[in-house]
């Protein structure tokens, strides 16, 4: 079931993650950032304060979006159906990894 979730749902994270960047860039700080381009345009298409309660609620929006979608990518990725002490059973805590893996080869006997 988390499958046919997960990924759409990556999607609308990476989406909303390009999308959030972008609408922040354009927001006109100190500096102006990049609304500075397009600041005569923002002007007419927006108005002259217009652009700036767009622009941040907008982002807020995105934001939410953006960190919805993360919680609910880190819960579905932390929930399994195998339990913590069938994965510990499969570790050798000696660091060589799973108890399933061959064992190194044997150097060649010498001549």
């Amino acid at each position: 079931m988390s499958e046919f979730l997960e990924t759409p749902l990556i999607v609308v994270h990476v989406i909303a993650c390009l999308f959030l960047i972008l609408v922040v860039l354009l927001q006109p700080g100190k500096s102006g950032g990049l609304g500075a381009f397009t600041g005569a345009a923002a002007q007419q298409v927006f108005g002259g304060r217009g652009a700036g309660n767009f622009l941040t609620k907008t982002t807020w929006v995105t934001a939410t979006v953006f960190f919805l979608t993360a919680m609910t990518l880190a819960y579905l990725s932390s929930s399994t159906d195998e339990s913590l002490k069938k994965r510990g059973d499969n570790y050798d805590y000696k660091g060589r990894g799973s108890l399933h893996t061959p064992a190194p080869p044997k150097p060649a006997p010498k001549k």
